[in-house]
């Protein structure tokens, strides 16, 4: 049996078409039976093949504060003042990690297209200068690292950049171009029918096992165990 069944796309989709809180109040019921339910089935389920990639990351199924992304906007500090999100997001994080900055496996659910995620987004500026250090230290394991073969094949490295060389790293260094980056995340589309699929948690942990050599790389150089 299915986790997701395509109801969740139409869903969104009419989310998308439909994105005011007296909508949303109307059709709770359905994101209740077709999002929020399945997905904490589904994070409850995974947490067992979470474990054969790696004993530090967490499959937390709470409603609050869990795995699965609040389906609310933070609209405080944006132009865009809809209420909602538009798109499911679960993510596995690190166990010493305190939110969605701390190294992570990542499945987002987009009627637009779907993809999984291996790494850390927006790390903090201490982070953020580990790696970078980790990077300038051993540049052949960093090379290793985004050139594996099995990396290579499933992901693609995406994300924000700073548009100089960062303060007190060498603008002629031959990775400068990673050292320039924000985000250390590798990026992996799915197709859709992979999510509907019922043997969903066993193809996302082939997805993520995929990501090992980024993630164990990153957990070196943020002094946390992979």
């Amino acid at each position: 049996m299915s986790y997701f069944t395509k109801a969740i796309f139409t869903f969104l989709k009419d989310l998308t078409e439909n994105n005011e809180r007296e909508w949303f109040h109307q059709n709770k019921p359905r994101y209740e039976q077709h999002v929020r339910e399945p997905a904490i089935r589904f994070i409850t389920d995974f947490g067992a093949h979470l474990k054969t990639l790696s004993e530090h990351f967490r499959s937390d199924p709470r409603t609050v504060g869990g795995s699965m992304f609040r389906i609310h906007r933070d609209t405080r500090f944006s132009k865009d003042k809809t209420p909602y999100k538009t798109a499911i997001g679960i993510q596995f994080r690190h166990e010493l990690g305190k939110d969605a900055h701390a190294p992570g496996y990542y499945l987002h659910i987009d009627r637009g297209g779907c993809f999984c995620g291996a790494g850390m987004w927006h790390p903090d500026s201490p982070s953020l200068k580990k790696i970078r250090e980790a990077i300038v230290e051993d540049p052949p394991a960093w090379k290793r690292t985004v050139s594996a073969k099995r990396f290579r094949d499933a992901y693609v490295l995406e994300g924000d950049r700073l548009k100089r060389p960062p303060r007190g790293f060498d603008p002629e260094h031959p990775l400068v171009e990673d050292l320039k980056r924000k985000d250390f995340i590798g990026v992996a589309k799915v197709p859709k029918k992979m999510i509907t699929d019922p043997k969903l948690p066993q193809e996302l942990a082939k997805v993520f096992r995929a990501g090992t050599p980024l993630m164990k790389f990153l957990c070196d150089a943020v002094d946390v165990p992979f």
